[in-house]
């Protein structure tokens, strides 16, 4: 299948990058390399843009689609928390803008064959990077029925989790779990039949925790708010484009702790530690796809972006 991914918010994302001719950016996230090739255009032939992403087919689309735009666009295939030690390699000290797009390519869902979607009979993988780390059929077959229901809770908030990863113990002792659609079933089957017809599909959230867990998503975006700021020059931008509720709330509470500089409990007067604040919080509101963007493209619906600027001359 041709990869296929339509960027979402590029306007928007443009704009709250502060894309300007001449500076460095990137794209921690390339996906389909919509949000890029916006980058590229916006920053003109004395700009440059790196390009990261675990996916090897974004990697080789991206090859591909950015081509014209050599040299100012350098690709890695890597992941975006190693991007300290990329422009430690490229000899750069800063950039002027960040962008982490979190949600899933329209590819990965339907031409990848790894198992993202519960609407496809394929391997049960969920790896973005399918050459590293434990797939999610190893996972839902080893794990044991306490640890499942933990990171369904977790990582999906579905509040059937007991009842799922009891299922899914069971349905194991009497065949290996290794497909997507067999795993969708058996969650299904979990569900009472009475909340089965809702709004999203009963294995939404499970798959949604599983491929949380297989890609340690979560644990990636903390780790890199740990080194972002640092990585930005002096009135550089960072934006997030989150699609769950659990990672609007990383980025929202570490935003608001870089925008006061520390840890200290809100309600006191002053700080404690004597840290100052790091970064101006620009959407003090997560900025939301207009009607337009999700009629045309559904998987819009749920984008967040937020972004913030660091302080400095």
């Amino acid at each position: 299948m041709q990869y296929r991914h339509v960027p979402v918010m590029v306007k928007e994302v443009i704009e709250y990058l502060n894309c300007l001719p001449g500076k460095t950016y990137v794209d921690g996230t390339l996906g389909g390399g919509g949000h890029a090739k916006a980058i590229l255009e916006a920053i003109g032939s004395d700009g440059s843009l790196i390009g990261i992403d675990k996916d090897p087919d974004a990697i080789a689309h991206a090859g591909k689609s950015l081509h014209s735009f050599k040299p100012n666009v350098q690709i890695f295939h890597d992941n975006f928390t190693n991007l300290p030690e990329i422009l430690s390699r490229l000899h750069i000290t800063g950039v002027d803008g960040i962008l982490l797009d979190l949600g899933l390519s329209l590819y990965q869902l339907e031409g990848s064959g790894r198992g993202f979607s519960f609407m496809r009979d394929e391997p049960l993988d969920m790896r973005m990077n399918p050459e590293q780390g434990q797939t999610a059929e190893e996972l839902v077959n080893r794990l044991s029925k306490k640890r499942l229901a933990e990171l369904i809770s977790r990582y999906g908030e579905e509040p059937r989790a007991a009842r799922i990863a009891k299922s899914i113990v069971d349905s194991r002792h009497q065949q290996a779990i290794q497909s997507s659609l067999q795993f969708a079933e058996i969650v299904k089957k979990a569900i009472p039949a009475k909340y089965r017809r809702g709004r999203i599909h009963p294995a939404t959230r499970t798959f949604q925790a599983i491929r949380i867990a297989v890609n340690q998503e979560l644990e990636a975006l903390e780790k890199f708010f740990d080194d972002a700021i640092n990585l930005l020059n002096p009135r550089g931008r960072f934006c997030v484009l989150s699609f769950h509720s659990l990672e609007d709330r990383i980025v929202k509470e570490r935003f608001k702790v870089l925008a006061r500089g520390c840890t200290c409990p809100p309600r006191f007067p002053q700080c404690v530690c004597g840290k100052v604040p790091q970064v101006s919080i620009l959407t003090k509101k997560p900025v939301r796809p207009g009607q337009a963007e999700v009629q045309a493209n559904p998987m819009a619906r749920s984008a967040k972006l937020r972004a913030a600027e660091r302080l400095g001359d």
